[in-house]
Parts: C-alpha cells; sequence; structure tokens
C-alpha cells in the first residue's frame, strides 16, 4: 500500500500575485506640478520691490510719522487709595437654637494601652485628649475623644490637622457629657 502525504496535497503551488504597474500617469503629472511650482517661484523672486515706500502712495516722510504710536495714557488707579479707608460691616444673627456639644472620637479600644498610645501620638502634635472607659455588652472598651466643642467648626478644624497626621479614623459625634 502506498503511503499518501496528505500535507503536501492541501499545498497546491501557489503563484505569487501580480505586481501593479507602476502609475506612469500619476508621477508625471506629480513631476510637472513640481517643476511649474519651482518656476513660478524662480520666476517672482526678483520682481518684489523692497523699497517701504513702493506699495504706499504716500511719501517716505509720512509714513515714518504715521508709524510711531502716540504714548499711551497714565492709568490712576482710584480703588489703591480707597479701599484701605474702606470698612466692611456685616451683620452675624445671633443663634437661638439649642446649643449642642460636639466630641471627636478618634478610636475605640479593647486594650487600655493602644488608647494610651494613640493619646500620646496626639499629645506629641499639640493636640489634648482624653481616654474614656465605657462599659457594652461586649464589654469594656477604652474610647479616645476630642472636645467638648461648642461648635462644629472647631470640631472639623482638629479633625483636618489629625487627619493630616495620617489618623483617618476620628469621627463627629453630637454627644452629652453627663
Amino acid at each position: 500500500m502506498a503511503q499518501r502525504d496528505y500535507v503536501a496535497r492541501g499545498r497546491a503551488k501557489q503563484t505569487p500575485p501580480p505586481k501593479p504597474p507602476l502609475p506612469w500617469i500619476r508621477i508625471i503629472i506629480t513631476l510637472g506640478l513640481i517643476l511649474g511650482f519651482a518656476y513660478f517661484l524662480w520666476h517672482i523672486k526678483d520682481s518684489a520691490d523692497t523699497t517701504p515706500a513702493a506699495n504706499s502712495k504716500q511719501p517716505v516722510q509720512q509714513q515714518e510719522q504715521v508709524d510711531v504710536l502716540p504714548k499711551p495714557p497714565k492709568e490712576k488707579w482710584e480703588f489703591i487709595e480707597e479701599l484701605p479707608n474702606r470698612t466692611v460691616e456685616v451683620e452675624v444673627p445671633e443663634d437661638t437654637g439649642p446649643t449642642r456639644r460636639y466630641l471627636l472620637q478618634c478610636g475605640s479600644f479593647r486594650e487600655a494601652n493602644q488608647a494610651e498610645t494613640m493619646r500620646a501620638r496626639l499629645a506629641f502634635q499639640g493636640i489634648e485628649s482624653q481616654v474614656r472607659p465605657s462599659e457594652g455588652k461586649n464589654g469594656r472598651w477604652h474610647r479616645v475623644v476630642l472636645g467638648p466643642y461648642e461648635n462644629k467648626r472647631a470640631a472639623e478644624k482638629d479633625r483636618h490637622a489629625i487627619q493630616r497626621l495620617g489618623i483617618t479614623t476620628c469621627q463627629l459625634w453630637n454627644w452629652n457629657l453627663d
């Protein structure tokens, strides 16, 4: 029995595709345009007149006077003298609502030494805090708190200062101290 070469059978003798003919017409037209443009530039290079008054109908002396710009006017700024002498009056409404007191809680730990470590870290940055133990249904917790603050703005200011230290766990609470 003769062996058949199935791999060679699938390959037919392939002839490469014919190369497209060179576009002679496009080449001739492109060269003609380039040569025509070069001739045009060569032809007009000496035809320009370089005298300044050649294109204007005014005499040379008048044109020099027209080219000189007038001096800009001296500006007078009024607000420089007026601002230091003015005052701004702002009416701040009295807050008649109930006073709230805010606390920042920066951590809650099972171990007292962890809470004291965070308190010391805050103290090194000049921020005074307290460790308050509290009893809950999960056992005894040690909370690191700052405050009380009379307004929310002061509490937020300290919270942002603490965030710059890398402590991002502080939360603002509306708590009673009792």
